[in-house]
Order: C-alpha cells, then sequence, then structure tokens
C-alpha cells in the first residue's frame, strides 16, 4: 500500500512539473523578441497584408494567450505537437529523427562519466594526498570551470584540425550514399563528442566520490572495523563502497539536466544532427511548435531520471527496502 501511495505521488509530481514546464516555457516563448510570423514567411516575403493576417488566424498567432496555450494541450493530449516551422515537419517526426542521435550520444557519455568517474574518484580518495590524487583534482578543478563548447572546440582544434585523426563534424562522412556508410564511420564521427561531454560531466562524479570516500574512512565505524582486525581490502569492499554507491548513483541520475544542456553545446559545435542543433535552429527561427515538444522532452528526460534514481535506492541500500517493506 504504501509502494503504491509513493509511485501515485511520484506521478503526481511529474504531471505537476511537466504541466508547470509547459506552461512557463510556452510564456517565454510567445514574449520572445522573434516574431514567429516572419520567421515563418521570410523577412523578404512579397505576401500582402491580408495572406499574412490569414497565415496569423491559421496558426492562431492573434488568439489570447491562455487560448493558445489551451490549444496547445488539448492538441497534445491528442497526440498532436504541431508543425514544426523551421523542418516544415510534425514536431513528434523532428524529435525522433534527432534524438535517435542524441540518445546514443548522452548514453555513452552518460555511462563513460559515471562508470570512470567513480573509479577514478575511488583511486583517488584511496591514495589521497598522491601524485595521482593531485594530478586528477587539478585536472577536476579546471575542467568543471571550462565551458563545454570551449572544450568542443579544444578537442575539435587539436584531435581534428591539427591532428587529423577524426573527423570536424557531422555524423557520417559527407559526400557517402546511405547505403555505403558503415558501423565504423559512425563511430568515428561519434568518439570527440562523447570524449567532450565525458570530460565535462566526469568532474564533478570524480570529486564528490573521492570526497565522500575520505570522509568514509576517517569515520568511527571504520576505525572500528580495523581494531577488529579488517584490512583496507575487506574495508573498502565491504563498507566504503557500499557507502559511497549510493550517492554517486543520486548524483549520476541528478546529471541529466546538465548533459542535456551540455550535449546540445557540444551538438553545435561538432555540428551534430541531434536534439541540441534542433533546438537552437528553433530558438533562432521563433519555432514555438518545437521549442515546446523539446522543453517537454527535456523534462521528461530530467524526471525519468531522478524516478530511476529513487528506485534504484532499495537495490544499493537494503535500510530502505525495509522502510518501505
Amino acid at each position: 500500500m504504501r509502494k503504491k501511495k509513493k509511485f501515485l505521488l511520484e506521478f503526481l509530481r511529474m504531471l505537476l512539473l511537466l504541466f508547470l514546464v509547459c506552461l512557463f516555457a510556452f510564456i517565454l516563448i510567445a514574449k520572445s523578441p522573434i516574431d514567429p510570423l516572419v520567421s515563418y514567411i521570410g523577412t523578404n516575403s512579397t505576401l500582402s497584408v491580408e495572406a499574412k493576417k490569414q497565415i496569423a488566424e491559421y496558426w492562431g498567432l492573434n488568439d489570447p494567450l491562455p487560448q493558445r496555450f489551451l490549444t496547445w494541450v488539448v492538441n497534445l493530449l491528442h497526440g498532436d505537437m504541431g508543425t514544426s516551422i523551421t523542418y516544415k515537419k510534425p514536431v513528434i517526426q523532428v524529435i525522433m529523427e534527432r534524438f535517435s542521435y542524441s540518445a546514443i550520444l548522452m548514453l555513452l557519455a552518460w555511462l563513460f562519466s559515471g562508470i570512470f568517474g567513480f573509479i577514478i574518484g575511488t583511486i583517488c580518495g584511496i591514495r589521497q594526498g598522491g601524485i595521482f590524487d593531485r594530478i586528477v583534482k587539478f585536472f577536476c578543478l579546471t575542467m568543471k570551470s571550462a565551458p563545454t563548447f570551449w572544450l568542443g572546440l579544444m578537442f575539435l582544434v587539436i584531435f581534428a584540425v591539427k591532428l587529423g585523426l577524426f573527423p570536424i563534424g557531422m555524423a557520417v562522412p559527407m559526400g557517402k550514399l546511405a547505403s555505403e556508410i558503415t558501423l565504423a564511420d559512425r563511430i568515428h564521427h561519434l568518439i570527440l563528442p562523447v570524449v567532450t561531454l565525458t570530460v565535462a560531466n566526469i568532474s564533478e562524479v570524480v570529486l564528490y566520490t573521492r570526497q565522500r570516500l575520505i570522509e568514509i574512512i576517517n569515520s568511527d565505524f571504520v576505525l572500528y572495523a580495523r581494531t577488529r582486525g579488517e584490512n583496507e581490502r575487506q574495508i573498502i569492499t565491504r563498507h566504503v563502497l557500499r557507502n559511497i554507491a549510493l550517492p554517486a548513483i543520486t548524483l549520476q541520475f541528478a546529471s541529466f539536466s546538465e548533459l542535456f544542456g551540455g550535449m546540445a553545446l557540444a551538438e553545435n559545435v561538432f555540428a551534430y544532427p541531434g536534439i541540441g542543433t534542433a533546438t537552437t535552429a528553433a530558438a533562432l527561427n521563433g519555432d514555438a511548435p518545437l521549442l515546446m515538444g523539446i522543453a517537454l522532452l527535456s523534462a521528461i528526460f530530467v524526471f525519468s531520471g531522478n524516478l530511476i534514481a529513487n528506485l534504484l535506492y532499495g537495490v544499493f541500500d537494503p535500510r530502505i527496502r525495509e522502510d518501505e517493506a
């Protein structure tokens, strides 16, 4: 009964979150200085005033803001997210096409930053004060303060322009037919964007894991374990790793929002055809339907990460399972 109540509360919280995100996103887009009508017909359009009025009436641009938002919500409930002004396609189609590229990029960067960040942070915590620890800490603090687009540009200049090891951009080679593109070609174009996002997001995991491990090693229950005759390996495997795993998982799933934002910058640097480049194009063109669809997708994406983290709590912490039972 308690689990059902908790799930219901999480579901209601998700609905409220999605509604508020959509509402604020709609207001911000509607109040932006970019005119969607001009974006649709172009700045050099020769259409008459009557034709422009008909287009504005067709898109509902002259309706009051609450009515426009209500119309969008009703259409959304019927599975219609509108038509993208930028790509002249249904918004759901644009999102599905673009998200297939972004999903691979985000998943790989998320896995690499979480796994390697946890391992490196654990090693640094165990070897606190050593050369490796100091080098990694300096590197993480430097990378933490570096913008994602700057990291992407540095990797692009060094490894693509100077060394010529990787392509400059795009997701597939230019000038090739779709039937000629191999999996190796896609992986080759994916490496630099993945490395950029991994480096941009690994610092927080490393530093947090390191600090948490140091606190646990200096705690009273670890001192008691030493007095019972447990060696360092037993202390790390039995006590330390279990206590730092849960906060690390929480931090990693909570980083979905940062990863989503960094992905948009990285995709624009590498001209990667994902959600990030679509977001930039939609913002520059005042594409309200596509921006609303992407805002809704990002909210679902971030909330899903937090929900998965809550579900995994019981897997790594038996005390939570006992409380729920």
